[in-house]
């Protein structure tokens, strides 16, 4: 699994943990709906660490908390 694979994963696992639409995340964020849209679909080949914290500081979650998910350690390439 990339990188880029697990974010994707672990980020619509926590949207989906806090009962977050891509909708609500960009209202309550303020972050662009093609971003969120790219960033689930897997179709932006990284996210810039801010976009992220920005993501999840609107869920109320840390960058630590979210990269302590055991996801992480399959994480090859």
């Amino acid at each position: 699994m990339t990188l880029t694979e697990a974010i994707t994963k672990r980020l619509k696992d926590v949207m989906h943990e806090k009962g977050f639409t891509a909708y609500k995340l960009h209202k309550e964020g303020g972050i662009a709906k093609s971003t969120i849209s790219q960033v689930l679909n897997g179709t932006r080949k990284g996210i810039e660490i801010t976009t992220l914290y920005e993501m999840l500081d609107t869920m109320q979650m840390g960058l630590g908390e979210f990269f302590s998910d055991p996801l992480f350690a399959l994480v090859t390439d």
